[in-house]
Formats: C-alpha cells, structure tokens, sequence
C-alpha cells in the first residue's frame, strides 16, 4: 500500500476532475489518499459550486468526489 498526496491548487474544471479521478483510482487500489485544496483550489469547496461542468473527455469533478466524501478520503483546505 502506498501513499497519495493530491493537490490541487486552480479553480479549473480539468484540474479538479483530474485531481478528484486519480484521488479515487488510488483510494479504490486500497492506497492511503489524502487532497489538499490550496490556492484557487480552495474554490472547490463550496458546497453551491457546479460540480456537473464537463471537462473536454466528458467527465466532470462530480463523477469522482461523490466517491471520495462517501468513502470519507480526508480532502483539507
């Protein structure tokens, strides 16, 4: 078991859809995973954000950190 530090530091849809599909990938492989919201990434965090914006492949942040919050990955700002 490894450990994952992720860290996302824009308020950019791609960014955060990444972020928040390697978060998953690595917590679903059993790895301790722990995100970081730092800078405009902080943005994240609003509960009233719009979580459904497609990123240009058709996934959206709100694909992944449903899974992440249920699976209570410890996400800091």
């Amino acid at each position: 078991m490894a450990n994952f530090l992720f860290v996302l530091s824009k308020d950019d849809n791609e960014a955060a859809t990444r972020c928040f599909q390697f978060a998953k990938i690595a917590h679903s492989k059993d790895h301790n995973v722990n995100v970081f919201l730092i800078d405009g990434g902080v943005m994240w965090a609003d509960k009233e954000r719009n979580m459904d914006i497609k990123s240009p492949t058709g996934d959206c942040p709100n694909d992944y950190l449903p899974y992440l919050v249920e699976k209570e990955v410890p996400i800091g700002v």
